[in-house]
């Protein structure tokens, strides 16, 4: 117990920062995400090809590469962004196309009378959009939008490749320099407990849009 004390306030630290990359990775990517899922659906077909070519960039290269493209690749182009905000921003563009495709998705299963009554409404198409739409496919994309939030939780950790100080990055200093598990179990613990309040978090919000069926 000494020695679980001992190095807590390391890991907790550590938890701070995945905390910190896991909440403004959900600000910065679910709206550009809903953002993106429009433009594919869209009828302009030059920006299409061009969203779809980025989501499937995005889904099809693997999230730690990307990490590693943005913080170590893009310098030798002039592109330079500090640890953290190299974190952000490949974690931002990457999630925001997962979040693209489950919007779209979703969108595309509102009926068209849904719009056509929209125009007998004389609702502008932003209107449309915001009021008729989006309420319904919040409720349709809830439970897979859970599922990414969820793995965010544990992608954070990809983070300890470009040396930021997260909490796995703390767990794996501890166990090199003591020899021991007890850091990494106790990583494991920390990030059970995150994934259970997010779960439970998800549930509440599922919970909210349950009167619309």
């Amino acid at each position: 117990m000494h020695y679980i004390l001992e190095i807590l306030p390391s890991l907790v630290a550590g938890a701070g920062m995945t905390l910190k990359i896991f909440i403004w990775t959900l600000i910065g990517s679910l709206p550009l995400g809903l953002v993106v899922s429009l433009g594919l659906i869209s009828n302009f077909k030059p920006l299409q090809w061009l969203l779809h070519f980025y989501v499937w960039l995005m889904r099809g290269t693997p999230l730690l590469l990307q990490l590693i493209f943005v913080f170590y690749g893009l310098p030798l182009v002039g592109i330079v962004f500090p640890r953290y905000y190299a974190a952000l921003f490949a974690f931002i563009l990457n999630y925001a196309a997962y979040f693209a495709e489950i919007f779209r998705g979703g969108l595309q299963s509102i009926d068209d009378g849904q719009y056509e009554s929209a125009r007998v409404l004389r609702l502008s198409y932003g209107q449309t959009i915001r009021k008729i739409v989006i309420p319904q496919v919040i409720k349709i994309v809830l439970p897979s939008v859970g599922n990414e939030v969820i793995n965010l939780v544990k992608d954070s950790s990809l983070v300890y490749v470009i040396g930021l100080g997260d909490l796995l990055r703390a767990g794996n200093v501890a166990t090199a320099r003591d020899v021991t598990l007890v850091p990494l179990v106790l990583v494991g613990v920390i990030y059970l407990l995150l994934t259970a309040v997010t779960t439970f978090i998800l549930g509440r919000i599922e919970k909210h849009y349950s009167y619309w069926k």
